[in-house]
């Protein structure tokens, strides 16, 4: 048959859009026009949404709903078939990227899964913003997002990155600042370098650098504000540093991240380019001297 007119409307496009972190003058361009014509905007907070585009001095144009953690799930199918039905929408969140340690992740996976466009409106990053801001290392880094809230969680997740060498980044709520950066002194060493940077392009805009004891201790004081944590990755050790103390501790490490010892000990093994032998020796002593410890 010939000339049939295609029976399904094409699909829509969705758009994640970064929005300013802190000064309102940082919106990308585009962001304006994006809200204008969207047919759908999906913000997880409306009302911070109408703030903006009131600053921005834009109308919205399509129907606004709400998009958050609590509803992420539900609403995610609605915003896809309005997707598939050919609608553009847009998704913006309170501050940044959507989908990076915001909601976005759930909609962007079912848009691909469904074989729908899926474009950005770049904008502003705190984790660019205080990766460029740290004075650390750059060249590679590693997202962490935000820690567990409770005390032995959050210690045995900064220990599976113990031996990370790229630098790290993560998220803080400032109530929690003081206690994160005493796990992080505990798990990464006291004199491992870092900087909090707090309120990022906002008026009090500050970047504290130093070792993480000391930053712990200047943040037991109280620290307001939206918090991004940039840490040094770990130091490269040389063969005279790997003690079989500093050994047994690297398969202790991966085996409370889940990892059967067998597999610990091949890893920890292939990292220091020893023999498995030789790790594994360094293990059973330790257990041994355990054992029959007083």
């Amino acid at each position: 048959m010939t000339g049939t007119a295609e029976s399904a409307e094409s699909p829509g496009t969705l758009v994640l859009a970064g929005t300013p972190i802190g000064d309102v003058s940082d919106a990308p361009p585009r962001l304006a026009k994006e809200l204008a014509t969207a047919d759908v905007v999906a913000a997880e907070d409306t009302r911070r949404m109408k703030r903006l585009t009131q600053a921005l001095g834009v109308q919205v144009g399509g129907r606004v709903v709400s998009y958050f953690e609590g509803n992420e799930s539900a609403r995610t199918p609605e915003l896809v078939e309005a997707l598939a039905g050919g609608a553009r929408v847009l998704l913006v969140t309170d501050a940044g990227m959507p989908s990076v340690s915001d909601p976005g992740y759930r909609l962007v996976a079912a848009a691909v899964e469904r074989d729908i466009r899926v474009t950005a409106v770049p904008g502003p990053s705190a984790v660019l913003t205080a990766l460029a801001l740290s004075g650390l290392p750059v060249d590679r880094f590693c997202f962490e997002g935000f820690l567990p809230r409770k005390a032995g969680e959050r210690l045995s997740r900064l220990r599976e990155v113990a031996e990370e060498r790229r630098t790290l980044v993560y998220f803080e709520a400032p109530h929690r600042l003081d206690d994160t950066l005493a796990a992080m002194a505990e798990a990464f060493g006291a004199d491992r370098r870092a900087a909090v940077c707090r309120e990022l392009t906002k008026t009090y805009e500050e970047v504290k650098r130093g070792p993480l004891k000391e930053l712990a201790e200047w943040a037991a004081e109280g620290v307001r504000g939206e918090i991004t944590v940039v840490v040094e990755g770990a130091p490269e050790k040389s063969a005279d540093d790997l003690t079989p103390d500093e050994l047994v501790r690297r398969v202790r490490v991966r085996e409370e991240a889940g990892e059967r010892r067998k597999e610990a000990i091949a890893a920890v093994a292939a990292d220091a380019g020893l023999p498995k032998r030789e790790v594994f020796d360094a293990v059973v002593a330790a257990k041994n001297a355990e054992r029959t410890a007083p």
